[in-house]
């Protein structure tokens, strides 16, 4: 693999390891409200404490080995999707405050306050992250010179929306799930009936979503006729879904949080097969795309990014390591 190919698949590497880490919190985010009373809300936050701020920085290694490694497209997504970002940013912001101020509310209507804001900031981020993946699938209004037809600009699209509930479903259940290692008694029972009926939704929306991906963007699966072998991850990603109920009928959350998560993975890997060689698709014509040779910057530049990222993310791989040891059980060190 050249460079920039390379890059593209170390930005869906480090794309796939905040959906699955920062996933599961912003699942429970999405359910946080399900919670009857103050004390099982305040178990639900506990639950991802020491773990949700260091999930974000995978979100923080995205970003900036996107705008590092391919600048053109950065840009380009930036100002076709400039509002639902900002928006994204002020939930993203309103996330963190809530679960800080939380504990400091005397009263029982402000927490009530914050937790509102908590759920309703994880249900925007997430909606807003699938609404981008559709819009990068759907295509957005790119003319020569990598400009952006802000004209051509929808206001909102079916498919993207989408997406966006279907990322909020798959965050649902993954979140289900992983309370049901972090909690017990009462709450530990209802929340496997949340994970069921989050597996429900995710299951019909996936199945949804599959049909209308494969019949209205052709280009899409056509990687999978240049390269058969990519056909093992749909397979894979089928045996991992199914696999969840079985976990979950066996009381096994363990092994259905690896499968939710080999299921996230999937989903990211088959987005970056939908989107290669592209990585914004052009509405306008396939030759105004933003291709991964377009987009890079010069060769020197991923050479100097590539050695930094060698010293750096075995750190972050590290210290995501020792966190999640530490505090693998809850109450346990």
């Amino acid at each position: 693999m050249d460079l920039p190919t390379i890059w593209f698949v170390l930005i869906g590497f480090f794309l796939a390891g905040y959906a699955i880490l920062d996933g599961f919190d912003l699942g429970v985010g999405i359910l946080h409200l399900f919670g009857r009373g103050d004390a099982e809300r305040h178990a639900l936050v506990e639950s991802i404490g020491p773990f949700w701020s260091g999930n974000e920085v995978w979100l923080v290694v995205f970003g900036g080995a996107l705008f590092a490694a391919f600048p053109a497209a950065y840009a380009a997504a930036f100002t076709a999707m400039y509002v639902p970002f900002m928006v994204l940013l002020v939930a993203l912001i309103f996330r963190a405050v809530a679960i800080e101020f939380r504990h400091h509310a005397y009263t029982p209507g402000g927490r009530l306050a914050w937790d509102v804001a908590f759920c309703l900031a994880s249900v925007l981020t997430t909606f807003l992250f699938g609404v981008a993946v559709g819009t990068a699938i759907a295509g957005v209004p790119i003319g020569p010179g990598g400009m952006i037809d802000v004209e051509s600009l929808g206001v909102a699209r079916p498919y993207p929306a989408l997406v966006g509930l279907f990322a909020v479903a798959t965050f649902a259940m993954h979140g289900a799930i992983y309370l049901q290692l972090r909690t017990d008694g009462p709450l530990r029972r209802r929340v496997g009936r949340w994970a069921w009926w989050g597996f429900g939704l995710f299951l019909t929306l996936f199945v949804v979503t599959t049909a209308v991906t494969v019949a209205t963007f052709s280009d899409a699966t056509a990687n999978f006729t240049r390269y058969p072998w990519l056909w093992v991850v749909p397979a894979l990603n089928v045996l991992a879904i199914a696999n969840l109920p079985r976990s979950l009928s066996r009381g096994s959350p363990r092994e259905a949080f690896v499968s939710s998560g080999a299921v996230i993975a999937a989903f990211t890997f088959l987005f970056g097969v939908a989107l290669y060689p592209n990585l914004i698709v052009s509405s306008l014509g396939a030759e105004f795309s933003l291709t991964v040779e377009k987009a890079a910057s010069s060769r020197e530049t991923l050479r100097n990014l590539l050695i930094a990222v060698g010293i750096g993310m075995p750190f972050v791989l590290l210290y995501t390591v020792i966190t999640y040891r530490v505090f693998r059980k809850p109450g346990h060190p």
